[in-house]
């Protein structure tokens, strides 16, 4: 069984922008590429578990989101780094068609990180979750991850609604550095 990290996208690894899709629009957080190839130095599988309710909603499709994630993956292959494997969520219950549905792979529900790890052999209990958003820390808490909540993107207005005692960091750079240096010591 390997160890993961699941990284949420939008305000995470990328600068928050509602219903991103372009490839122009698409900007790292400051940190993200290094974030992300240390995951990969350190031994880490890393996978992105996206909400993207744009498709249900009808502002984009499917084929643009891989479009986009084909686009990271190489922007991340120039600086040395990778993601393991993509996951998103296209479903939204008042999204149209057959996107407008309740579903488990939708956050907060932990169906993407638990196909995850059913497909590639993740061990949940050694796995961490980190996003931006109340509900990347409900999937992780749900998967039996430990989650840590970043501050960029929406971090800093969720922090304060969290009632649970969560590691927070202020950037994705942070918290891999934190979560290897922690792990070092174990």
């Amino acid at each position: 069984m390997r160890r993961a990290v699941f990284l949420d996208r939008d305000g995470t690894i990328n600068l928050e922008k509602e219903y991103l899709y372009r490839i122009e629009d698409f900007e790292f957080v400051d940190g993200a590429e290094e974030a992300i190839r240390l995951l990969n130095e350190a031994g880490y599988f890393v996978v992105v578990v996206t909400n993207q309710s744009g498709v249900a909603r009808g502002y984009y499709t499917e084929e643009d989101v891989e479009i986009l994630h084909r686009d990271i993956s190489a922007r991340l292959a120039a600086k040395g780094a990778h993601v393991d494997a993509w996951y998103y969520c296209p479903h939204h219950p008042a999204g149209k068609g057959s996107y407008a549905l309740p579903c488990r792979c939708r956050k907060p529900q932990p169906g993407m990180l638990l196909a995850a790890a059913d497909r590639y052999g993740i061990n949940l209990d050694d796995s961490t979750m980190i996003g931006d958003k109340r509900i990347d820390i409900e999937a992780g808490l749900s998967a039996g991850c430990r989650p840590i909540l970043v501050r960029s993107g929406y971090g800093s207005i969720e922090q304060e609604e969290l009632r649970q005692n969560i590691e927070v960091s202020d950037d994705l750079l942070s918290a891999v550095r934190s979560l290897i240096v922690k792990n070092e010591e174990v």
